[in-house]
C-alpha cells in the first residue's frame, strides 16, 4: 500500500513540475509618448498641440529617454512611437525597447457621409432653389429635432470631391446649401415628415430610417461614461446608429458585459492598446 502512494506522489510532482507556464499577453499601441515636470513617460491619451504639446495617459514603465530620438522644450519631452509591453490595468511594462511610429493612416479613412437614398435621375438638385438658403436649412433641422423619432442628420457634401487639389473651390463651394444633400434620419417611417421638413426647406432630401432615436444614444453615452472602467472617450455615431467608446485595452469579459448591459450591437468598443 505505501509503495502505491509514493508512485502517486511522485507521478503528482512529475505532472506539477511540468506544467505549462501561464500565458502574459502582450500589447501595442502607436501614438505620442511625453513627460513633463507634472509626470513621467507618459502614452498619450489625447495631445494638446501647443508648442511643447501637453498630453494626458497612461504611465510607461521602464522608458529610458536617452535610447530614443525625441524633442524637447521647456522641461518637456516627448516624440512619437510603437510600443510594446504587459498591461496589468494602468499601466504598460515595456518588453522590448520602443521604436519609431510608423506612417499615419493616410487620409480618407474617415465616416461616409454618402446619403443613403437612391440618388436621382439626372443627379441631385433642389426641389425649390428659392427655399435652398442657408436660413431655411437651419430652419428644417430645427424642425427636425423636434419631430418624434429624430435620430440625427448630415450633409453630404460629395460634389467636393469634383474639386478635389483645388483647395480655393473647395472653401468657396463647400456648404452650398443648392448643391448639398441635408440627410436627416428618423425612426419609423422616415416619409411621414417630409412634408412638414419640406415646408422650410427646398434643397435636396434624404431622408432615412434608424432603429434608435439620438435622444437614446445620448442617454446610452451618458450611461457608458458612468458605467464603463478605463473609458477614454464616449460620442454617439449617428451615421451607425451607435455608441462609439474608446478604452485601453478591449477584453472579451468587457465585449460580453457591454452586450449584456445596453444590447448587442449598440455600443462599439476601441482599444488603444491592441495584442501583438
Amino acid at each position: 500500500m505505501r509503495g502505491a502512494l509514493l508512485v502517486a506522489a511522485l507521478v503528482t510532482v512529475v505532472s506539477c513540475g511540468t506544467a505549462p507556464a501561464a500565458t502574459v499577453t502582450r500589447y501595442q499601441a502607436e501614438g505620442t509618448v511625453l513627460s513633463d515636470d507634472e509626470h513621467g513617460p507618459q502614452l498619450c491619451d489625447l495631445v494638446m498641440e501647443s508648442l511643447p504639446p501637453q498630453c494626458g495617459g497612461i504611465d510607461l514603465a521602464g522608458w529610458d529617454w536617452e535610447a530614443v530620438e525625441h524633442s524637447a522644450q521647456g522641461g518637456v519631452r516627448w516624440g512619437e512611437y510603437h510600443v510594446v509591453g504587459t498591461w496589468d490595468g494602468a499601466k504598460l511594462t515595456l518588453t522590448e525597447p520602443p521604436r519609431p511610429a510608423g506612417q499615419r493612416d493616410a487620409p480618407g479613412g474617415g465616416p461616409d457621409f454618402t446619403s443613403p437614398c437612391p440618388r436621382p435621375a439626372g443627379g441631385w438638385r433642389p426641389a425649390d432653389p428659392a427655399k435652398a438658403t442657408q436660413e431655411a436649412m437651419e430652419a428644417a433641422l430645427a424642425r427636425a429635432q423636434e419631430l418624434p423619432g429624430y435620430a440625427g442628420s448630415w450633409l453630404d457634401q460629395s460634389y467636393l470631391e469634383e474639386m478635389e487639389g483645388d483647395p480655393g473651390s473647395v472653401e468657396r463651394h463647400g456648404n452650398d446649401p443648392k448643391r448639398l444633400v441635408l440627410n436627416v434620419r428618423f425612426t419609423g417611417d422616415p416619409a411621414a415628415h417630409e412634408a412638414a421638413i419640406r415646408e422650410l426647406w427646398g434643397g435636396a432630401l434624404c431622408l432615412s430610417p434608424a432603429e434608435h432615436t439620438e435622444a437614446e444614444l445620448q442617454a446610452v453615452r451618458e450611461r457608458v461614461e458612468k458605467e464603463v472602467e478605463g473609458l477614454r472617450s464616449a460620442s454617439v455615431d449617428i451615421l451607425a446608429g451607435r455608441v462609439e467608446v474608446g478604452v485601453w485595452v478591449v477584453t472579451p469579459e468587457l465585449e460580453r458585459e457591454v452586450a449584456e448591459r445596453y444590447g448587442e450591437g449598440l455600443v462599439h468598443l476601441s482599444g488603444m492598446l491592441r495584442p501583438v
